[in-house]
């Protein structure tokens, strides 16, 4: 079934298997999957990676997505940063060679909302309230704040996916006008 027919994934009732708490988490990490699955699914390369007005690429977003979902959550198990992550970090705006696909950028998304979403699924109510520390400054937070603010970073790249690809779609075909709905 499309989702595009469906509500948005909060709206749609508590996810099973995930508590209460967690719930807000769990629809804003699945809602932005939809998001992202959707932009980058009828976009070519080109597109992808084109920065209009200098903004940062829809692969960009979508590796970022990624990529600072797993951080975040890396800090929610109270570990540090690894290398491997360390280095993803610097390269997230590199299309690569060849440049990243929709098929592939939607691959790694789906990947990182997948760990995230089974990390979520064992983070103990209870364990909420952990303190936790962030970067080399060592900021301080919660469990519960890096899981919300890790769902809350990836609705914020969807978002600019979108807004990102309506750019780059009006650059590939031009603007709408009032004379393309008669």
């Amino acid at each position: 079934m499309s989702t595009t027919s469906l509500p948005e994934v909060w709206l749609r009732g508590a996810v099973d298997g995930y508590p209460a708490e967690l719930q807000p988490v769990v629809h804003a990490l699945l809602q932005a999957q939809e998001d992202a699955e959707a932009t980058l699914a009828p976009l070519a390369v080109d597109q992808i990676w084109a920065m209009p007005a200098e903004a940062a690429s829809i692969g960009f977003h979508a590796r970022h997505l990624a990529g600072a979902l797993d951080r975040l959550f890396t800090y929610a198990r109270g570990q540090a940063l690894s290398e491997a992550q360390i280095v993803y970090m610097k390269a997230e705006g590199a299309p690569g060679d060849p440049p990243a696909d929709a098929a592939e950028l939607v691959g790694l998304v789906r990947s990182g909302i997948t760990a995230a979403l089974g990390q979520v699924r064992g983070t103990a109510v209870s364990e909420l309230a952990t303190p936790r520390a962030v970067g080399r400054k060592q900021l301080p937070t919660t469990v519960l704040g890096l899981l919300f603010h890790g769902a809350e970073h990836c609705t914020r790249h969807a978002g600019q996916m979108i807004t990102t690809a309506k750019l780059v779609r009006m650059q590939y075909i031009g603007p709408k006008s009032s004379l393309d709905e008669a």
